[in-house]
């Protein structure tokens, strides 16, 4: 059986010096610790956090810079494509004019050579009038 006497005190005093000693000694510098960790997991956690939605914000960044680029490229674009467009049909409008000149002076050498011919035909028409008719005969006219 169980005597109460005073070793029972001595034994409580032990138990709570033992107690308030594994305290300072092992206990708070553990705590300390966990505590320590903790709070350093947390200020990571947090920066990674701020990194992701800095990540996500610069991905928004460049899909709307990419969007935007894709537009002013498009714009762009049009632009070089309607002044190549005027562009050819100045060019379009030149060969035009060259063309149209070039088939008058063609019509008119053409009107010339003809009337040049005609008139060598006009002074040969006795000649050749002459030659027809001993053909038609068969003798001289």
């Amino acid at each position: 059986m169980i005597n109460i006497d005073s070793s029972v005190f001595i034994q409580i005093g032990n138990f709570l010096l033992l107690i308030w000693l594994m305290n300072k000694i092992l206990y708070k510098p553990i705590r300390r610790q966990l505590l320590e960790r903790k709070q350093k997991i947390d200020g990571l956690s947090e920066d990674i956090d701020t990194f992701i939605n800095d990540a996500q914000q610069k991905d928004e960044d460049f899909s709307s810079g990419i969007k935007a680029a894709r537009s002013e490229g498009m714009k762009e674009k049009e632009k070089l494509i309607q002044a190549a467009e005027a562009d050819e049909k100045a060019i379009i409008a030149r060969i035009n004019e060259k063309a149209q000149e070039d088939l008058l002076k063609m019509k008119e050498q053409i009107a010339k050579d003809a009337e040049k011919v005609r008139n060598e035909l006009l002074q040969q028409v006795d000649t050749f009038a002459i030659q027809i008719g001993q053909k038609i005969l068969g003798r001289a006219v």
